[in-house]
């Protein structure tokens, strides 16, 4: 493997600068040093973004009230918070083995009570009134609905999983507590919603731009050991051309969506049917109009970045191929149902590593077995930590046997907008400079790092012909995660 580049890359394009912006709270754990950039920020708000930060159990006396304004950079913790509660009283308390707790009030400590929460972090989103439910061998799906009153509006027989709409949230709530006792059911959750992944920024001046992608292709040969399929899980649209030069690289995609206008399943749907494409493997105009568009989509955006990874990690010449597996369709988030579907739709069409730049707070065991399973078969996974800087899992990348990658940024540290939890297992650039129509543009985020991750182990395979194992530790142990 050869050493990243990136880093600068960062330093190129100022990234501080981009997560740096107006009440702004970056605390640099492995030097206790906190900058801050707040104005007129109300007591909750400051509250929500030290605990995001920090990782801190923080508790407030109820009623209590404080708006901050301050600018400092380089503080060590202790005069920061200072700083910041004013004539607040505040007291952090070190605990044995979990985080340190701080305590804000205005009378005593044993009345600050109540928990501070940061928005997003808490319950998982998911879809109105559906359940996942991988039923044990044996058990006829369609009698098992028709006994909840549930209709079966996606399957995938082969694993034995369902997706299983019901009449409203009531019957919903009901079936998955009874459903979570049943001796026929091997597991069942919610339908969880995917975040949104951030889009691509235009890059109108820069002093300095890496070179568009140079990377010749080495054709695979039939049942060679080294080769390697790339299952991008991802393409909110089709990836967008390449260029002529990159295009080979590319393998036809599938689809294995079907939306409704509140991000559903809408129809009984088996696994991976791909939607209609033309000769040149894209979507058609008709199947989605936006395929077009000026700017690049996510899965464009980290197809390429995978493979600067590729080149990067190979030399110039690789037979790895990208699998395109629409998980989004139309819509902005996609939800486990889908990402299962194309985990499994991948693995069928012969992918042997995954990227997985995409993450819910929703733990779903569904979705787990399906990735114990793809696993088990020998496919490598990778997935995104999360673009929220807290500690708190990322699904699926806090999977067991995921690999976890959060992003740095500038001098090696952990992105100022990115997860930091025990789970993540490696680290590498948040930040991709991808090219469309000879325009560069700009993305970053813990999606970015997970593609250069899988870059980087798909060049090294077809360059090297080493196992998975054997490449996903040299990789944890050259790019481990910064101590905070």
């Amino acid at each position: 493997m050869r050493h990243f580049g990136f880093c600068l890359l960062l330093a190129a394009f100022g990234l501080n600068a981009f997560a740096a912006e107006t009440n702004s709270i970056v605390w640099h754990k492995a030097t206790d040093r906190v900058d801050v950039d707040v104005h007129s920020l109300n007591l909750s708000q400051l509250l929500e973004q030290i605990t995001a930060r920090t990782g801190w159990r923080v508790y407030i006396e109820p009623g209590t009230t404080h708006t901050t304004s301050a600018k400092f950079t380089n503080l060590p913790s202790g005069q920061a918070l200072q700083r910041l509660f004013g004539d607040l009283n505040y007291a952090l308390v070190p605990q044995t083995n979990a985080a340190p707790h701080l305590y804000v009030f205005t009378t005593k400590m044993g009345n600050a009570t109540q928990l501070v929460r940061v928005p997003g972090a808490g319950k998982a989103k998911h879809v109105p009134n559906e359940l996942l439910v991988k039923l044990k061998p044996g058990v006829d799906p369609d009698a098992f609905a028709k006994m909840y009153g549930a209709k079966i509006i996606g399957r995938m027989d082969k694993l034995g999983i369902y997706l299983l709409e019901f009449a409203n949230a009531a019957a919903t709530d009901a079936a998955l507590a009874e459903l979570q006792n049943n001796p026929d059911v091997a597991a069942v959750d919610y339908n969880y919603y995917f975040d949104p992944e951030p889009s691509a920024q235009s890059l109108v001046a820069s002093s300095a731009l890496p070179a568009p992608v140079s990377l010749t292709p080495d054709p695979p040969s039939q049942n060679d050991p080294c080769n390697v399929i790339i299952g991008l899980i991802d393409t909110d649209t089709p990836v967008q051309s390449l260029g002529p030069s990159l295009e080979q690289f590319l393998m036809t995609p599938i689809s294995v969506v079907n939306h409704s206008s509140t991000g559903g399943a809408t129809a009984a749907q088996s696994l991976g049917t791909p939607v209609a494409v033309n000769s040149s493997g894209l979507f058609s105009p008709e199947a989605d109009s936006s395929a077009t568009t000026a700017v690049p989509t996510h899965g464009t955006s980290m197809a390429e970045t995978i493979l600067r990874a590729v080149a990067q990690a190979s030399g110039g010449s690789s037979s790895a191929r990208i699998l395109p597996v629409d998980v989004y369709g139309t819509s902005d988030t996609t939800t486990t149902w889908y990402v299962a579907l194309g985990i499994q739709a991948a693995v069928n069409k012969g992918a042997n590593v995954l990227n997985l730049s995409l993450g819910s707070s929703g733990d779903s065991t569904v979705l787990d077995s399906v990735i114990q399973q793809a696993m088990a078969d020998g496919v490598l996974i990778f997935a995104a930590a999360g673009n929220t800087p807290v500690n708190t899992p990322t699904y699926p990348a806090a999977i067991p046997g995921v690999n976890a990658v959060t992003a740095l940024q500038q001098k090696g540290q952990i992105a100022s907008y990115a997860n930091y939890g025990s789970f993540v297992d490696m680290a590498l650039p948040g930040a991709s400079v991808v090219y469309l129509n000879g325009q560069p543009y700009l993305v970053q985020g813990t999606s970015v790092s997970t593609a250069y991750a899988t870059g980087v182990a798909a060049g090294t395979k077809t360059s090297s012909c080493a196992g998975w194992s054997q490449i996903q530790t040299a990789m944890q142990q050259k790019f481990p995660m910064p101590t905070q």
